[in-house]
């Protein structure tokens, strides 16, 4: 499908040139993303950044679109918020419903979407950024009443020949109880490819997109987006539900996903 279309740079004055700055080129990745940066001193070493936290680690304050290059992995482009401490690699965006996220395994593995609105990174790029690392995990939700809830968790990613294992490492944070489920580590599930805990259903089929499922009713963050809730209960079981917030028939208004080192609370 379509990775969308470039959107115009905002003008700025005496933008850097840094080697990883997205100058609105299109890739193998994900084409079409334009970035900007500002006009702030940056001091950057000559390779590229493995992430968006080392990305802000060089000085770099403004999120946008940047090329970073894990350790063993060719350059990709990602969406990087450096308004959130710390810098964070964004993995998720859903706000509008412009994107459909009912897709197969080879779309989740790889990615889909547009960098600057709804998308999917792509599980692959996931495991190269996360690789055999801890990592946390920050989920932001919000629902059609203006109310917001964050969930934050440590754990790590396997690959492809663990049909990218989904790892809890810790305890989650935030006020809202667990919605992964009971099990500590959960592969990921996609309508052609059904992975799930649940033996007499594909959840992935049955909700309307891929996603970590234990069995079906926890979480689906990837499900179908209504931009008005459906009055039939049947209809907004396919939604992007968090069954602790909210419950397991309300389809939400937006979610994020974002990554980042877990080791950074150690950090000077």
């Amino acid at each position: 499908m379509s990775w969308g279309s470039p959107r115009s740079p905002q003008p700025i004055c005496a933008p850097v040139e840094v080697p990883w700055a997205d100058k609105g080129q299109p890739s193998l990745a994900l084409l079409g993303l334009g970035a900007t940066l500002s006009s702030m001193a940056l001091s950057f070493p000559a390779e590229l950044p493995q992430d968006c936290h080392q990305l802000f680690l060089a000085g770099q304050q403004s999120s946008g679109v940047f090329q970073v290059q894990p350790a063993g992995s060719q350059p990709f482009k990602v969406y990087c918020d450096m308004t959130t401490e710390g810098g964070w690699t964004v993995i998720q965006r859903r706000t509008d419903g412009s994107v459909d996220f009912d897709q197969l395994w080879d779309a989740y593995k790889n990615g889909f979407g547009d960098l600057r609105g709804d998308f999917w990174l792509g599980l692959e790029k996931m495991h190269r950024l996360i690789q055999e690392g801890r990592f946390n995990l920050l989920i932001e939700l919000e629902d059609w009443e203006g109310n917001s809830q964050v969930i934050q968790f440590v754990f790590s990613l396997g690959g492809e020949s663990t049909a990218y294992t989904l790892s809890l490492l810790g305890p989650l944070s935030g006020e809202l109880e667990n919605a992964i489920g009971d099990f500590r580590q959960l592969p990921f599930s996609t309508r052609d490819r059904d992975h799930d805990l649940k033996a007499d259903t594909n959840c992935a089929k049955h909700l309307s997109g891929g996603w970590w499922f234990s069995t079906c009713g926890h979480a689906n963050l990837n499900g179908k987006y209504f931009r008005s809730i459906p009055r039939q209960r049947h209809e907004r079981k396919q939604g992007i539900f968090w069954k602790t917030w909210k419950g397991r028939y309300y389809p939400l208004k937006s979610t994020t996903m974002k990554i980042q080192p877990a080791a950074l609370e150690a950090e000077p």
